[in-house]
């Protein structure tokens, strides 16, 4: 770290971070690595994917965190018949016959876009700009969108009728792709006796927009060592089919992960690390952000799915 002022400034992000888990833990109950994940998405500028059947408490917990953040929170329901026009926003005739732009609901700082892979994939493709230039264009004008940005969007399996797989160009726009898992018994348990009764639990504002930003500014500050790199790297280039590719992915892989995946590894490690209460990632930082990062980068073939080989244990494979 570069100055006593950066130290003072990740003891205060640790602080924060401990007390950001305790407002969201008021409101949610268990999913302690999906929390994890979706706030170190947040503080790498990344984007996020959350990954489960209905009823999971995916969108609660994206507007938990976004009550907690104290940002402009916008939702987006997809549904078959939204337009791109109804995420960006449209030019209007106004009264004096001029045209005027009416901004859409992507103008905030948090996005739910909720079931994000029930629309098709035209209606999709509208958030690829704002997810990776932070801006919006439309009807040859260019608009900024404010900072700190985030999309964070939920998905049910594709599995389920009346959905669209989402293009490759734009899962890997999202950092993680994260798993919601059923509760234990004892989380269920817990979330009935919270949610069927007339107490609600009030979730108080821990952070601020431009706290974000100087801590998303941190995150990118963190040393890596060399040794870590390479290995963020080489784990990336061990996904890719080819000559130098481990037996495993030749058998059962139709094409890896590109370098955006290498460059989420090192940043993701370095928030991970931050979180925990270090000043550098090391390689156990990497793996801890390498599943959700990788899993939906690789593409198995037909010869992995008969044989029931899922993505996640190819990746445990590899690691």
């Amino acid at each position: 770290m570069s100055s006593d002022k950066d130290v003072e400034l990740v003891q205060q992000f640790q602080k924060q971070y401990r007390e950001l888990n305790g407002e969201i833990g008021k409101v949610i109950v268990g999913q302690k690595d999906v929390i994890d994940l979706v706030l170190i998405s947040i503080f790498s500028k990344g984007h996020c994917l959350l990954v489960g059947v209905p009823g999971l408490a995916k969108t609660l917990l994206v507007s938990t965190i976004a009550e907690s953040l104290g940002l402009d929170f916008n939702r987006i329901q997809f549904t078959p018949d939204l337009m791109p026009s109804d995420i960006l926003g449209a030019e209007i005739l106004d009264e004096s016959r001029k045209f005027q732009f009416v901004k859409g609901p992507i103008f905030a700082n948090i996005i739910l876009a909720d079931e994000i892979n029930r629309t098709p994939p035209k209606t999709q493709a509208a958030l690829l700009e704002a997810m990776q230039e932070k801006s919006v264009t439309t009807a040859g004008h260019h608009y900024k969108l404010d900072e700190p940005f985030f999309v964070l969007a939920t998905q049910n399996p594709i599995e389920q009728e009346g959905t669209y797989p989402l293009p490759e160009a734009q899962l890997d726009r999202f950092m993680f792709n994260v798993w919601v898992d059923y509760p234990t018994f004892e989380e269920e348990l817990n979330v009935v006796k919270n949610t069927t009764s007339n107490i609600s639990q009030k979730v108080n504002k821990v952070i601020s927009g431009e706290q974000i930003v100087a801590y998303q500014n941190l995150v990118r500050k963190i040393p890596v060592t060399d040794t870590v790199m390479e290995y963020a790297v080489r784990l990336t280039a061990k996904t890719r089919p080819g000559e130098n590719a481990p037996e495993l992915v030749n058998k059962y892989l139709n094409w890896g992960a590109g370098p955006r995946a290498s460059q989420y590894l090192v940043i993701g490690a370095k928030c991970h690390a931050l979180v925990n209460g270090k000043f550098s990632p090391d390689i156990e930082d990497v793996k801890a952000v390498a599943k959700p990062i990788l899993r939906h980068r690789i593409v198995r073939n037909y010869k992995a799915e008969s044989e029931g080989f899922s993505v996640d244990k190819i990746i445990e494979e590899l690691l």
